[in-house]
């Protein structure tokens, strides 16, 4: 029978184990945002309703985006194993896994963005071409200002899948709490460190919720208008 790990024992691992998880889940959605945003503007701008609607272009795109999207992220993981240990020397660890979270990530949030722009008034647009403002300041200004609310929630949509996607990545030793559940906690059979583990993916999932929410509240033009 495993001895109980005594909970200072406890908070101190899983003090570790979540400073590795937010370090894997902050910098895979920076990461995701650079590389989701432009995506999910070309996939607005070449639809049928964009500025420069060009129909293979977006289709092609439309097509790599989900096909990515589609593969489970353990799947994922297993795939890419080799270009991790390529371009960083391991596929195992907290830093490796940023490959796989923020490859699968980008095209998760450039659907976000594309849905988040597609909700911008066509007059508003519209207006702006009247006024014959160039179509980077349309694009900057007018889509991505209307949508910045929406991207936020876009934004906090991202990050919370990728606090689950992180955890998963403990299954071949991603680090992090999900680690720390399976190896530590489930296999050392130790209920005080597994359940202790799930509580706090739990919170940080609430909390970054939370935080994404709020700050969309804060940016939302129409409930400045209002106010």
């Amino acid at each position: 029978m495993t001895d109980v790990t005594p909970w200072s024992e406890v908070g101190e691992l899983l003090g570790e184990a979540t400073l590795e998880t937010l370090y894997m889940v902050l910098v895979a959605t920076v990461l995701a945002v650079l590389g989701g945003l432009p995506l999910g503007v070309l996939l607005h701008l070449t639809s049928p309703v964009g500025l420069n609607p060009k129909p293979v272009l977006n289709k092609v795109l439309g097509v790599v985006v989900d096909v990515v999207r589609s593969v489970p992220f353990v799947v994922l993981l297993v795939v890419l194993a080799s270009f991790t240990r390529l371009l960083i020397g391991t596929s195992i660890g907290s830093s490796a896994v940023i490959v796989p979270l923020t490859i699968g990530a980008i095209p998760f949030f450039a659907r976000l963005t594309q849905n988040a722009l597609r909700e911008v008034g066509f007059t508003v647009v519209e207006a702006a071409i009247t006024t014959g403002s160039s179509r980077l300041r349309i694009v900057w200004t007018v889509l991505l200002g209307e949508a910045r609310a929406a991207l936020v929630g876009a934004v906090g949509v991202t990050a919370v899948a990728l606090i689950g996607y992180a955890a998963m990545a403990g299954a071949i030793g991603g680090g992090g709490l999900g680690t720390t559940a399976i190896q530590d906690g489930y296999q050392g059979y130790d209920d005080r460190v597994l359940y202790g583990s799930v509580v706090v993916l739990g919170l940080l999932a609430f909390a970054m919720q939370l935080i994404t929410d709020r700050t969309a509240k804060l940016v939302d033009r129409r409930r400045t208008a209002v106010g």
